[in-house]
């Protein structure tokens, strides 16, 4: 979490959605028909300068140095295949510095993925596959085709609508929660159909065999993240948890066999899996301690110095402005605001915020102030009334001084309010060895030796928690999967 960003006013793409099968007895090239492309005009280049910093900003900054600089080679390479341009200098790739797995381009040639999906992959095949994906969306003017208004989601907001249908229910509680879960991280997303999003596949594996790269690829990857999302899903103790690429189509197993199908079973091309291990060999993987880092129940924001823990049962996601707190009872965000020195007005904003212009406004109970591990601290309770019932909404301030504050606003079932008790009290100022105890995680590639089996290797995965499963899915292995010394894996490390 870091501090608050002006959200962009731009669709973007995720990867999403379903595949047709190709006809029998058809090449896939004689199968895909791909309409005129138009190319990337100065309108496009001028709107898409304007949205790309404020784009760089909400996904935690570009990244730079040599990592950067081979994901911006390999990006141009697949976009100039689109025919929106045939110079690779009209397209603008950037490595963003973020722990959430998300890909995405905009018209005017900028394209983006975030460095901790480009760590999910397992060669550069699939990241050509994966920007093509979304270079792709813009070459075929879904965002001009669209039939319905951009919706604005959180870059985790999937997640946080599926606890609001589970805890809530689809009334005006349950898009309350949605609205608590996504503030601070909304940006506007493309609800694409799924014949645009199986035009994007199709465009993508169009542009890797035109690349010279094995078109299977974007099956593999398809899979990775599959697996990822179950993993993570598995973590946080839900079964039901739809990643945002998936967003409109919660069956990736279909969508990664019939992109098997599209591609070929028998294709072949390069993939290039060595150099793409040799060219993110160190990269940051999870958190960036400039943005705080989760450790189990456990937030620590070592340049705000602040930390404070989640409630037994309940998990946190770390996003560019705020931290997301989830669990079967309740869910809340921790973030910040502009704050003058008036604990009153900041609270009342929180409230505001939760609401859209031409809803009847949240009305909270009298603040009442308190004083938090030494930390001047106020909050206020609003009761918010569903079909199913009542709610309890809760934002809890803490001026940290006058012109800094920081708040929870929580949700949960009328009567429960209290499960986020502790959290609340154990916010505090992180101590100088507690920050410096933070430390960042980098994905490191390793050549196994005789005798390197699954097990020695995951017990290398700096996490004390699923490190086998980590291993696994990091790595697009399983179970069954056997070691041979000299193969490359990737491993977590400190």
């Amino acid at each position: 979490m870091s501090r608050l960003k002006i959200s962009p006013s731009l669709a973007i793409s995720a990867l999403a959605a379903g595949l047709a099968l190709t006809p029998q007895g058809m090449t896939f090239a004689q199968a895909v028909q791909t309409a005129p492309v138009q190319a990337i005009s100065p309108q496009d280049k001028a709107e898409g300068a304007k949205a790309h910093p404020q784009l760089v900003a909400e996904f935690g900054g570009a990244m730079t140095g040599p990592q950067a600089t081979y994901v911006e080679g390999v990006g141009k390479n697949i976009a100039v295949q689109s025919g929106l341009s045939n110079a690779r200098g009209d397209f603008t790739v950037t490595l963003l510095n973020s722990p959430v797995n998300n890909a995405f381009a905009i018209p005017g040639g900028y394209v983006y993925v975030t460095r901790q999906l480009v760590a999910l992959m397992n060669n550069e095949a699939e990241l050509a596959g994966v920007l093509g994906h979304e270079v792709g969306h813009v070459a075929a003017q879904h965002s001009r085709k669209r039939q319905s208004a951009a919706t604005r989601n959180a870059i985790i907001g999937v997640l946080g609508s599926v606890l609001s249908g589970v805890l809530l229910g689809n009334g005006t509680a349950g898009q309350l929660g949605q609205k608590i879960f996504s503030h601070g991280s909304q940006m506007l997303t493309l609800s694409y159909s799924r014949a645009q999003e199986t035009e994007a596949d199709n465009l993508g594996i169009t542009y890797l065999g035109r690349a010279r790269y094995d078109p299977r690829a974007m099956s593999t990857v398809l899979t990775s993240l599959a697996q990822q999302n179950a993993l993570e899903a598995r973590l946080m103790g839900t079964s039901n948890q739809v990643p945002a690429w998936a967003s409109t189509h919660p069956d990736p197993a279909s969508r990664v066999r019939a992109a098997l199908v599209r591609a070929g079973a028998n294709a072949s091309g390069v993939t290039n899996r060595d150099g793409f291990l040799r060219a993110i060999d160190g990269v940051m993987y999870g958190d960036d301690p400039h943005q705080g880092v989760v450790e189990g129940r456990k937030f620590t924001h070592p340049d705000l110095k602040i930390g404070f823990e989640a409630p037994s049962g309940f998990y946190m996601i770390n996003g560019t402005r705020s931290v997301s707190i989830g669990g079967q009872s309740g869910k809340g965000e921790f973030s910040t605001g502009p704050y003058n020195g008036d604990m009153q007005a900041y609270i009342a904003a929180v409230f505001g915020a939760l609401t859209d212009q031409g809803q009847p406004r949240i009305t909270p109970s009298a603040i009442q102030r308190t004083t938090v591990n030494g930390i001047p601290a106020a909050y206020a309770t609003a009761q918010v009334q569903s079909s199913s019932g009542q709610v309890d909404v809760v934002v809890f301030a803490y001026e940290f001084s006058k012109a800094q504050a920081f708040h929870f606003v929580t949700i949960s079932t009328a009567g429960s309010a209290n499960q986020f008790n502790s959290m609340y009290a154990s916010l505090h100022r992180a101590s100088a060895s507690e920050a410096a105890a933070v430390r960042a995680r980098k994905l490191v590639v390793v050549t196994a030796k005789a005798g390197d089996t699954l097990q020695s290797l995951a017990a290398r995965m700096a996490y004390s928690d699923a490190a086998m499963e980590r291993f696994l899915v990091l790595n697009a292995l399983d179970a069954n999967s056997r070691i041979v010394p000299g193969q490359k894996v990737k491993i977590i490390t400190y």
